[in-house]
């Protein structure tokens, strides 16, 4: 059975972006996932924002969580000591206006609301747990401007660390100008408010309890490479036959996959070939399914050692990057797609949208 539609919703480990470009008011979004640790602080600039600072960093937070279900002390220590350095930031910046997130590893915790009391007293900073209907929704929001003004079927896919999040979104009754505004005006909630404005309908939404992490862990036991790939790819999608449009959609044209993870802009790295990152290049680029597949292929040809040496994996990634691409390959199998759009934004860009979108700050107009 679908899940039902919802009402409403309530690099480098461091980046220091140029100047603000102007004397505004300044927010703050912080994702704490099972794997990372991210942070942007930003200002509002016309219809998007301006990017004066950021962090990031691997704390595996939800190590063995899949096993023990609590999270580890020293999983925690790790973490701690990254969110002081966030908490510095935000007191560096005279940051008043921010959403700081927990998600996957910190709903599924025994001990996880009592790891969040530790960070308030040893940090100072008050995160909260969101739900996954909201998560996926925050991960559609930050696509917006990648949305094709010719795409009437979109899917938008956050392969996290923890759970995956699937939205399949019908933009048929949109006009082809107006279709990455109305994703946009998803931030009040996935049912449309009252509005004179054509909306996205939103056709199912589905968290698969599943991510690059717990699909890791949950098959670790298996040594064989390729083996352990196509059992992690073909469990992940048994997990999708509940999801309404399995396999409704046959017609590639006018039919596109958002992909915003780690997983998916790695992929797009190793693909163009990249020894050193360049989000630039990468946000908003295009892959095929046959694409995708030579990517894997290649993968797998590395082995474990290959992939630890590869400069386009990383050595953050490495561990986990054939457990992402087993979900990727999974979704790509179900819904082949010649537009698969490779996104290097997610919750974080979402929680921006959201907070600067509801206080009227982003200008209306084309992306």
């Amino acid at each position: 059975m679908a899940n039902p539609v919802p009402r409403a919703f309530p690099a480098p480990v461091e980046h220091l972006a140029p100047d603000p470009p102007d004397s505004v008011e300044t927010y703050a979004a912080l994702d704490l996932g099972t794997n990372s640790c991210r942070m942007l602080i930003a200002q509002p600039k016309g219809n998007q924002f301006h990017v004066i600072d950021s962090f990031s960093k691997p704390v595996q937070l939800g190590y063995r969580l899949e096993r023990k279900r609590y999270l580890s002390r020293r999983s925690m220590e790790r973490t701690v000591q990254a969110l002081r350095i966030c908490s510095q930031k935000l007191d560096q910046h005279g940051v008043r206006r921010m959403r700081l997130v927990a998600t996957e590893a910190c709903r599924q915790a025994a001990n996880g609301e009592a790891f969040l009391d530790l960070v308030r007293r040893e940090t100072g900073l008050h995160l909260e747990i969101i739900d996954p209907k909201e998560e996926a929704l925050l991960a559609v929001v930050s696509c917006a401007p990648l949305v094709s003004t010719r795409t009437k079927q979109l899917l938008v896919v956050d392969i996290g660390g923890g759970s995956t999040e699937l939205v399949w979104i019908d933009l048929t009754r949109v006009p082809k100008a107006d279709r990455p505004r109305a994703i946009m005006r998803l931030n009040n909630g996935f049912k449309p408010l009252d509005s004179p404005f054509p909306h996205a309908r939103v056709v199912d939404w589905k968290s698969v309890q599943l991510g690059v992490a717990t699909l890791c862990d949950r098959f670790s036991d298996v040594q064989d490479d390729a083996g352990k790939f196509a059992l992690m790819s073909c469990h992940f999608e048994e997990k999708l036959t509940d999801f309404a449009p399995y396999d409704d959609i046959h017609n590639k044209k006018g039919f596109q996959i958002i992909g915003t993870s780690g997983t998916v802009t790695t992929v797009a790295a190793s693909h163009l070939g990249l020894r050193r990152y360049d989000r630039n290049r990468i946000d908003g680029l295009r892959m095929t399914s046959e694409q995708v597949d030579h990517v894997v292929h290649a993968y797998l040809r590395l082995g474990p050692e290959g992939r630890r040496l590869d400069p386009r994996i990383g050595r953050d990634r490495h561990a986990l990057i054939m457990s992402g691409v087993s979900i990727l390959q999974a979704l790509l199998r179900v819904w082949p797609t010649d537009r698969l759009s490779v996104a290097d934004r997610g919750l974080r860009e979402g929680l921006l949208y959201a907070q600067m979108y509801a206080d009227g700050v982003l200008e209306e107009g084309p992306y």
